[in-house]
């Protein structure tokens, strides 16, 4: 398994304030990224929109590190 580290600040604007979080991972990006879409659309669309992506990696499947999917 490839180490990949993230380098990101991300501010989030929301009528009841602001939140910021810094992820360091893809896995804390991927949660961070979840969370505010549900936050945002609720957690059915949300859970459309998520399988919707997952569509495209059936379970099992096997992928090429990212360096040779270039």
């Amino acid at each position: 398994m490839n180490s990949v580290s993230i380098e990101a600040a991300i501010k989030v604007n929301w009528p009841q304030g602001h939140s910021s979080y810094s992820p360091g991972s893809p896995e804390e990006l991927a949660l961070l990224s979840i969370d505010l879409l549900v936050k945002a659309l609720g957690a059915e669309a949300a859970h459309t929109f998520i399988a919707q992506i997952l569509e495209k990696y059936p379970l099992g499947q096997k992928l090429a590190p990212a360096s040779e999917r270039a």
